[in-house]
């Protein structure tokens, strides 16, 4: 493909470093993370099927496991879209919660389609909503989550939203303006599921970081964005050595908890959890922690 459309695809950021550029090498990676998955009891027809995720973003070699329990959740019964709520690790200047608005994805297993349609009918929400693909061109929350999307969900759309509210009551806004969006798309037919991208506790001792994810997942479960935001302001007020924070991505996470029971949730289900330590190689003084989320009615 040549001219603007090409251009306006998003190039893989991370290839090669988060998971393998090589197509085969990374099929067979994706394999591996989903081998004896089936998805979670509950979570296969006649039960519900979830309205929201919440799944890690780390190198696939570290949090690729424990994100594939969240996809497999969707293998079943896959949803047409999902909106992912992203990370902002790079783009300093975006306040608000940035649309990409642009083509599909590319990654080494083939491209993932945007839908654009729904994209643009949510920046049309208006503030804090606004198309800004600049913002996700080096971002790598939601590209990581692609080779696990496409295994479980191969013929589902996109809509990437990098959040990044920095006001609590902000973040809580907007996911719930979003969730009732959303829920007024579900009620007309749309088969659609969101998506929140975050790890959890980052760089203390396993021990600790153990303990901090732990108090961090009762509101996630909860949903209740308030607690989580206490949580999180108090975590990193303790002095526990090496914290940098209990959750990477509490933007988008206070807005999906926000969005999610604005579209009729009424509670989490944690389905996996790990840190970096329970990885061959993984060093137990400076950890990351993750964990897979369900949010069901």
């Amino acid at each position: 493909m040549t001219g603007p459309a090409a251009e306006r695809e998003r190039a893989p950021a991370i290839a090669g470093t988060f998971y393998p550029a090589e197509p085969g090498a990374l099929a067979r990676q994706v394999e591996a993370l989903f081998e004896g998955l089936a998805p979670p009891v509950g979570f296969a027809p006649p039960g519900p099927a979830p309205i929201g995720l919440l799944v890690p973003h780390a190198g696939l070699s570290y949090s690729g496991r424990v994100a594939a329990h969240a996809w497999a959740t969707l293998a079943a019964d896959p949803p047409d879209t999902l909106v992912i709520l992203g990370t902002n690790h790079f783009a300093g200047w975006v306040q608000g919660v940035a649309a990409w608005t642009g083509g599909p994805w590319r990654t080494p297993l083939g491209r993932v389609e945007v839908d654009r349609a729904l994209g643009e009918r949510i920046v049309a929400l208006g503030p804090p909503f606004a198309a800004d693909d600049a913002a996700h061109r080096d971002e790598h929350s939601i590209e990581v989550q692609l080779p696990l999307l496409a295994r479980a969900c191969p013929a589902a759309r996109i809509v990437p939203l990098l959040v990044t509210c920095r006001v609590p009551a902000a973040c809580r806004e907007a996911g719930e303006r979003l969730g009732r969006f959303l829920a007024g798309r579900r009620a007309a037919g749309e088969r659609l599921v969101l998506v929140a991208s975050s790890d959890l506790a980052h760089y203390p001792a396993d021990a600790d970081a153990r303990e901090v994810d732990r108090r961090m997942l009762v509101p996630i479960l909860g949903l209740d964005p308030w607690e989580l935001a206490r949580r999180e302001e108090r975590a990193r007020g303790e002095g526990i050595p090496g914290l940098v924070c209990g959750l990477c991505g509490l933007d988008p996470v206070l807005a999906a908890l926000g969005a999610a029971a604005a579209m009729g949730a009424t509670r989490g289900e944690l389905i996996a959890e790990a840190t970096s330590a329970d990885v061959p190689g993984g060093d137990p003084r400076r950890v990351v922690g993750y964990a897979a989320v369900a949010f069901v009615a």
